[in-house]
């Protein structure tokens, strides 16, 4: 298994393709949510994810949200509890700082996996709300 980290000029077909494909499997056919995941800010987005045989395992993307507000999104791990996405965020977090230089990382978790957000120290910032059909909560670690 290695770490990826590119912005998405410089991701080849294969791994755009994979990621795509990982992204549906846990977001539309895992979590049972049809939204949109194609919404263009891929674009502009640091992609931060772990390839084990071509197969993206892991994946987050990152983007600025506003002014030294980078946001984490579309966090993903194909194989669960074997520690990767504890790996993945802090090696994430790490890239972003090193490559993008914000203050501030936001998300909006998926209210059960806030705990995890917490491991690495992201604090809830709002109440619970609905996006896609599934509880959210936004949270954000300050840098």
């Amino acid at each position: 298994m290695r770490l990826v980290v590119k912005y998405f000029e410089e991701l080849t077909t294969i791994e755009l393709y994979e990621i795509l494909k990982s992204r549906m499997e846990i977001f539309v056919v895992e979590q049972k949510s049809t939204h949109q995941d194609l919404d263009d800010k891929d674009y502009q987005s640091l992609h931060i994810f772990f390839e084990d045989n071509r197969r993206v395992v892991g994946y987050v993307r990152a983007f600025f949200k506003e002014d030294n507000v980078v946001q984490m999104g579309r966090v993903l791990t194909l194989y669960h509890g074997k520690g990767i996405g504890r790996k993945l965020l802090k090696e994430g977090i790490e890239h972003i700082k090193n490559k993008m230089n914000p203050k501030e990382i936001y998300i909006d978790a998926q209210s059960y996996a806030v705990g995890f957000y917490e491991l690495v120290g992201f604090e809830v910032c709002s109440d619970e709300f609905i996006r896609d059909g599934i509880p959210h909560i936004a949270m954000n670690l300050k840098l």
